[in-house]
């Protein structure tokens, strides 16, 4: 792998952002190349990951993680190649998953990064979607949290994105029926004819909750949360006895600048938990899961090999557009999983 700069594009975060984050709140910045110590790698970052979780790191309210500081690079994971390996286990042109962040370059602990290899080489990006923590999000929520079992319905939102589109999909193979929630009529059909949803119900159409009713008729088993929100009350009546709701996310708040107020709205949720003994557990994916990746892997790659998978993604080109590209994420305007080519694959 070639090094054809002595330059480093870079985003840092310049300020915290009130609501959605802004272009001020970032700061384009060119530095010299990093250079590796012993056991160290220097990355070129080839695709990078836009995720929801981004912009809460990006607040320095108290969290599961600490926040980006003030003048360091934006987080993300990426997809790299080795320029410069002092690491007996890598070599350069090896691809690389990493958390790089945001900048064209980046040296990190070789033990801090993942090769791949064999299936994963012929579209390198999946690392980042389907192959990787989105889609270990959406396998270990379900199947450990959610336990779906065959005839039972599922419920998810944001159908067409990079993890509700595998839930569905795992669920279906589970033997499950399965409904979406999700933005646009041209969403909906394609999380139905695409991905083998059963129905898919717009949420900017008038009446949802009387709609999930009637798709649901016989309640819902199993809801896979990741938006909250008003989408969360259409379904909180309709959950059965002993419904299971892994929550990885809430995305319909990430921009809120003050949580959401109402004893009614608590009290509703609290005596629907006891009444139905509603199992509603948040999970934070690498934190809880992360030793468990190897049998996630193992079976995505079977049945992404096997043809039982299918994925979307939305790639844009250039770093530079990074900022506006994560508003698209929270905002939901992404198609599929929003990754930023930032690099070429063979340079």
């Amino acid at each position: 792998m070639s090094q054809n700069s002595t330059v480093n594009r870079r985003f840092v975060l310049a300020s915290r952002p009130k609501g959605a984050p802004v272009a001020e709140n970032f700061r384009l910045e060119e530095t010299d190349l990093p250079k590796p110590a012993d056991g160290q790698l220097l990355l070129r970052t080839v695709y990078l990951s836009l995720d929801p979780y981004m912009r809460g790191r990006m607040s320095d309210a108290p969290s599961y993680a600490p926040p980006v500081a003030l003048g360091d690079v934006m987080v993300g994971g990426t997809v790299s190649r080795v320029v410069e390996s002092k690491d007996a286990h890598f070599k350069p042109g090896d691809w690389v998953v990493a958390g790089s962040g945001w900048q064209d370059y980046a040296v990190v602990d070789a033990k801090l990064a993942r090769k791949l290899e064999g299936d994963a080489l012929k579209h390198p990006s999946l690392a980042l979607g389907v192959l990787g923590m989105p889609g270990f999000t959406a396998y270990m929520g379900l199947l450990d949290i959610g336990e779906p079992k065959a005839g039972e319905t599922v419920v998810v939102a944001a159908a067409t994105g990079p993890v509700g589109s595998l839930v569905g999909q795992i669920a279906k193979l589970k033997g499950c029926k399965v409904v979406g929630i999700a933005g646009g009529e041209e969403k909906c059909r394609y999380a139905v004819e695409h991905f083998g949803f059963d129905e898919c119900l717009d949420h900017r159409a008038a009446n949802l909750g009387q709609r999930l009713k009637e798709a649901c008729p016989r309640g819902i088993d199993v809801y896979f949360e990741n938006v909250g929100g008003a989408v969360f009350d259409a379904v909180l009546p309709l959950l059965n006895t002993k419904a299971r709701v892994p929550l990885c996310g809430v995305v319909s708040q990430y921009n809120a600048q003050e949580l959401p107020k109402g004893e009614d709205r608590l009290t509703l949720l609290t005596t629907a938990i006891l009444k139905k003994r509603l199992r509603i557990q948040g999970f934070i994916i690498f934190d809880d899961y992360g030793h468990r990746y190897p049998e996630f892997a193992k079976q995505m790659s079977e049945w992404f090999a096997a043809d039982k998978i299918k994925f979307r993604e939305h790639i844009v080109q250039g770093l530079e557009n990074a900022p506006a590209s994560l508003n698209d994420v929270l905002e939901g305007k992404n198609f599929g999983k929003l990754v930023i080519q930032v690099g070429k694959e063979a340079e």
